[in-house]
C-alpha cells in the first residue's frame, strides 16, 4: 500500500513586536507589525494555524494535516497591543506564554534588564565588570546558540544566561540597570496588566512562561519544581484555574532537560523548548514540543527554509525522554 505523507506540526516563537527597533546598540531581534503580518500570510500557505484548545486534542492521535501555532513569550505588553489585533484580525489563534513573577513582585526580568541594558551600553563595558570568561568549549556554544548576534554580543549573552548563577547576574546586572533605569515605570510599560492576562485567558490564549525567567534545567529538582508550583498557584488565584502549556525560559537543550516529567507534575499537559525542529506527533512527548524562532522562518533574519519549503524536507524533533540525547 502507498503511504501517505507524514502530518507536521510548526510552531513559531516570537518576542518583540514594535514599530521601531532603533537603539544605540541593537540587542533584540523583533518584528515590525507589517513583517509581522507578511510572515503569517506566508506561514498561511504551507498549514492550518491551530489553537490551544484543539492542539490539546491532538495528543493522542495523529495530525491530519500540516499545522502551525504562534506563540510569543514573556508577557510583554506590546504583544497584546500590537501583535493580538493583528491575529485577531486575521483569524489565527495563538499562545502568549507569561512569567508570573514579574506580576507577583512587580519586577522585571533579569533578561530584560538585560535587554535594556545591552541597548545603550556596548558588550565590552558589560563584560568588563565580571572576571567570569568562557572556556573554549563555551564560546563555540555561545555562537550556536545565539546565531543572530556577532561574536562579542553572543559570548557575553552566554555568559550572562548560562555562566553566572542568579546572585552573580543580580550583583553584576543590578547596580549597572539602576543606573540609567527606573525599574517601576519601566515595568508599567514593559508588561502586560493582570485585566489582559484575564482577556487572553478568556479564549485560551495564555500559557505559562514559568514563575521567574531562568534556565529552569540548570537547577536542581526542588528549584524546578518550586518555580512551576509558584507559577500555577499564581495563574489558579488569578483565573480559577490552572493553565495547561508551558514554555521552558531560554528553551536550549541545557534549560529544558528533567524538566518535562516535573511540569507533567505540576498539571501541564504541553511543553514547549526551543529546539530548531518540525513534530510529527504529540504521543512521543507533549511536554517536549520544539519551536522555530521567528527568525528561522521565510522572512525572518536567518531564513532556514530557502532552499525547501517549510514541510518539504522536515527536522524532526529529537529532545524526548526516551531519547537517546535526552538521556
Amino acid at each position: 500500500a502507498k503511504q501517505l505523507p507524514i502530518k507536521m506540526l510548526c510552531v513559531a516563537n516570537y518576542h518583540y513586536i514594535r514599530t521601531d527597533f532603533k537603539a544605540k546598540y541593537p540587542s533584540i531581534f523583533g518584528f515590525t507589525p507589517s513583517q509581522f503580518k507578511m510572515q503569517l500570510e506566508i506561514l498561511s500557505k504551507y498549514g492550518e494555524f491551530i489553537s490551544q484548545p484543539d492542539l490539546l486534542q491532538k495528543i493522542e492521535q495523529p495530525f491530519q494535516k500540516n499545522y502551525i501555532l504562534i506563540t510569543f513569550d514573556d508577557g510583554l505588553k506590546e504583544q497584546y497591543e500590537i501583535a493580538k489585533p493583528i491575529l485577531d484580525e486575521m483569524g489565527i489563534p495563538f499562545i502568549f506564554f507569561v512569567n508570573s513573577w514579574n506580576f507577583s513582585e512587580h519586577k522585571l526580568s533579569m533578561v530584560h534588564k538585560i535587554h535594556l541594558l545591552r541597548s545603550i551600553l556596548n558588550s565590552e563595558i558589560i563584560n568588563s565588570r565580571t572576571a567570569l570568561k568562557l572556556s573554549q568549549e563555551e564560546n563555540q556554544l555561545a555562537i550556536k546558540h545565539y546565531n543572530y548576534d556577532d561574536t562579542n554580543t553572543a559570548r557575553l549573552k552566554y555568559l550572562l544566561n548560562f555562566k553566572l548563577n542568579f546572585k552573580e547576574l543580580v550583583l553584576l546586572i543590578d547596580p549597572l540597570f539602576h543606573e540609567y533605569f527606573d525599574e517601576s515605570k519601566i515595568f508599567e510599560e514593559l508588561y502586560m496588566s493582570k485585566d489582559m492576562l484575564i482577556d487572553l485567558d478568556k479564549n485560551h490564549n495564555l500559557g505559562s512562561h514559568a514563575h521567574q525567567h531562568i534556565p529552569l534545567g540548570e537547577f536542581d529538582e526542588e528549584v524546578i519544581s518550586q518555580d512551576l508550583k509558584d507559577s500555577q498557584l499564581f495563574f489558579n488565584s488569578l483565573l480559577g484555574h490552572k493553565l495547561d502549556a508551558i514554555s521552558y525560559p531560554y528553551g536550549s537543550f541545557s534549560a529544558c532537560q528533567k524538566v518535562s516529567k516535573i511540569a507533567k507534575e505540576n498539571n501541564f499537559k504541553l511543553g514547549f523548548t526551543m529546539e530548531r525542529a518540525l513534530i510529527a506527533d504529540l504521543q512521543e512527548d507533549p511536554l517536549l514540543i520544539s519551536r522555530y524562532d521567528a527568525n528561522d522562518l521565510p522572512l525572518g533574519k536567518g531564513d532556514l527554509f530557502k532552499e525547501n519549503k517549510l514541510f518539504s524536507k522536515p527536522t524532526y524533533r529529537n529532545w524526548y525522554e526516551n531519547s537517546a540525547i535526552y538521556q
